[in-house]
């Protein structure tokens, strides 16, 4: 497969794009060679600057549940922008979407329309000191936030990717307010409220975490951090900017029953375009300026392009049995190839809900990311490398986790599971 024109792309946006890229992870750091430049998407593929067709396991991060360049979505697009691109004031889209958004996730009683999922973060944390009136906050180790500074503490996605435990320009200061704590460990969380908590504002968490890897939550931690924020008036946000939408239709609140004080939305919410969301009780929402003394703003808040498109796509998820068939082709992709693992053993784990999965070269499903890490990261680059070359794009890192559409049907997906198999037997003896 050539790739020589996404090469000369990537070599001279690098003196134009910090890093030649605008966002770390593009940059193939953890995987090796040179990112691939694309031009084009339709259904479930992508089209590169040299002409190659590539079957898409990324689907842009989660947004493109129903596949890429959804007619629906297009249409909305095209239609809004024969009105106007930005008003930077009201307009009727924004109250469609956010009764649309509450419909799917009941938790969700208010919310605000911001510009990306690390505003959405941001302003979760704000909300719950300005609520509260207590400083710390708890995350949890490989929980990947977005780059606010309180937030940016052992995150998982592109600082593991490119080695970075922590980032320079973070005021220490502001680093001691943030508790790190082993994701999927209850006594971690006790022992933290036993000692600060009259001044923990609030726990943050990917409810189903996507940023180290596909990692399902304990149901009984998730039960504890629900309960012990309700019993020490701190507040739980639930980070589902990747999972909203994607892994149920009301994401893992629906899945688990478990409702948050708070949630952070993205991705799916803007149909592909920029848009993140929070939103949850009344009671804390109405702290929000200018309702209340939290201040937050954003002049493309709700954009009606954004908003349109999200509207769009959001619409055709009513149904659910969508979900049902998205996770029996994750699964059937991941069977697919563990049988053939088990067969030649080669450690080879994974997980799977909705159109969102995961696995791992490791003999046991990660709980959290010290058990990823343990995996094997240099087998994940090599397979990541022979699937490339044979036109299937998984996301350049051993931190993330895949994603499949509903233009994803069962041939597709068997044929892809067949090519994922030649490429371990070519590899297996490498490492």
């Amino acid at each position: 497969m050539k790739t020589k024109n996404s090469e000369q792309l990537f070599e001279k946006s690098k003196h134009h794009i910090a890093g030649g890229v605008n966002s770390p992870v593009r940059a193939f750091k953890s995987v090796g060679g040179s990112p691939i430049f694309f031009k084009k998407s339709r259904g479930c593929y992508l089209y590169d600057e040299d002409g190659n067709k590539y079957l898409d396991f990324v689907g842009s991060w989660g947004p493109m549940v129903l596949g890429h360049s959804n007619e629906k979505v297009i249409s909305a697009i095209r239609a809004q922008a024969g009105k106007g691109i930005s008003f930077g004031a009201p307009t009727k889209n924004e109250l469609e979407i956010a009764k649309l958004i509450k419909s799917y996730i009941p938790s969700i009683e208010k919310l605000r329309m911001v510009n990306s999922g690390t505003e959405a973060t941001m302003s979760c944390i704000r909300l719950a000191r300005g609520t509260t009136g207590k400083n710390k906050i708890i995350k949890f180790i490989g929980c990947y936030h977005g780059h606010v500074d309180s937030l940016l503490v052992k995150a998982g996605s592109g600082l593991a990717t490119l080695g970075v435990p922590d980032s320079p320009g973070i005021p220490e200061e502001l680093s001691k307010l943030t508790l790190t704590l082993p994701y999927n460990d209850i006594d971690s969380v006790k022992k933290a409220f036993e000692k600060y908590g009259d001044d923990i504002a609030a726990i943050i968490v990917e409810p189903i975490a996507g940023n180290m890897g596909f990692i399902e939550p304990d149901l009984e931690f998730l039960q504890y951090l629900r309960d012990v924020t309700s019993q020490n008036n701190s507040i739980l946000i639930f980070d589902e900017v990747m999972t909203g939408f994607r892994v149920a239709r009301g994401g893992v609140q629906e899945l688990t029953g478990i409702e948050a004080d708070l949630t952070a939305l993205g991705k799916i919410v803007g149909g592909g375009l920029p848009v993140g969301v929070y939103g949850g009780k009344a009671s804390i929402m109405n702290n929000i300026s200018p309702d209340g003394p939290v201040y937050q703003a954003g002049t493309l808040s709700g954009n009606p392009i954004a908003v349109s498109a999200g509207t769009a796509l959001l619409k055709q998820l009513k149904d659910k049995t969508l979900y049902e068939k998205l996770e029996a082709n994750a699964y059937l992709f991941l069977t697919m190839i563990g049988e053939y693992c088990k067969k030649e053993n080669i450690p080879f784990s994974y997980s799977a809900r909705g159109g969102m999965f995961g696995f791992f070269f490791s003999e046991t499903l990660p709980k959290n990311f010290d058990d990823v890490t343990n995996s094997n990261i240099e087998m994940f680059s090599l397979f990541f490398k022979g699937m490339l070359e044979r036109n299937i794009y998984l996301p350049p890192s051993a931190y993330e986790s895949c994603f499949i559409s509903s233009q994803h049907d069962e041939n597709k997906i068997r044929k892809a599971a067949k090519t994922a198999i030649e490429v371990l037997k070519d590899i297996k003896d490498e490492v």
